[in-house]
């Protein structure tokens, strides 16, 4: 699906967030700048929208990995085009089996990714692997509003507007109904943070972005 929808991806990502994820995206990074990283892997990198704002931090190397060939095609592209090729690397990859040797990044990030992960706590099993001591994972990703009527308006607009306006515009059927289907039955806030823990970050933490609609959340290898 996600090769399917690739050209229109970035498009649909800003139309149907009103562009709100980019300011995701920023807060993300605004979190990561808080330590120094010279190397960081961003696992499900899609198109390198989340590593092409972490280049703004100055890192010496970003790897972005995902398992979609045209997202990582259309990813390059972008970078070409901003001169990031001496930055960025994008690279096939699996994120429950990173390709690469333990203790390699001093930062792993994740934006959108982990709720598709077939296997959650081997995903970030394999993320804790491959940081350094000291190294830190941050993950941006949706989750539910609980106050009213945001949730309710909420839960409207991605049961119904959202999947109808991601199926006319990338045409493919199945687009974005996964959407809702995934972020309602991921689990949240601290069963999340319970499961970072079980697979050894620790210092973790929640940050609600948006009104809920959003969450960073943040742990380190000692």
């Amino acid at each position: 699906m996600f090769n399917d929808i690739a050209p229109r991806y970035d498009f649909l990502n800003h139309f149907l967030s009103a562009g709100v994820d980019r300011r995701w995206r920023k807060a993300l990074i605004n979190k990561l700048s808080q330590n120094p990283h010279d190397f960081i892997l961003d696992v499900a990198t899609g198109t390198g929208d989340l590593a092409i704002a972490a280049s703004g931090l100055n890192p010496m190397k970003i790897t972005g990995i995902d398992i979609a060939g045209e997202m990582l095609a259309i990813g390059r592209q972008k970078i070409k085009k901003k001169g990031l090729e001496g930055m960025i690397t994008l690279e096939k990859g699996d994120s429950e089996n990173i390709p690469f040797s333990e203790c390699t990044f001093d930062a792993a990030m994740v934006a959108f990714g982990v709720r598709n992960f077939e296997n959650l706590p081997k995903g970030l099993s394999e993320m804790f692997r491959v940081l350094k001591p000291g190294g830190g994972v941050y993950i941006l990703e949706f989750s539910t509003p609980t106050a009213f009527p945001v949730r309710q308006l909420y839960r409207f607009y991605f049961r119904y507007i959202l999947p109808f306006l991601g199926r006319m515009v990338s045409k493919n059927p199945s687009a974005y109904k996964y959407l809702p289907e995934t972020v309602y039955l991921f689990p949240q806030g601290e069963k999340f943070l319970g499961i970072m823990k079980s697979v050894g970050f620790t210092n973790v933490s929640a940050k609600r972005l948006s009104l809920g609609i959003a969450s960073i959340y943040a742990g380190y290898r000692k």
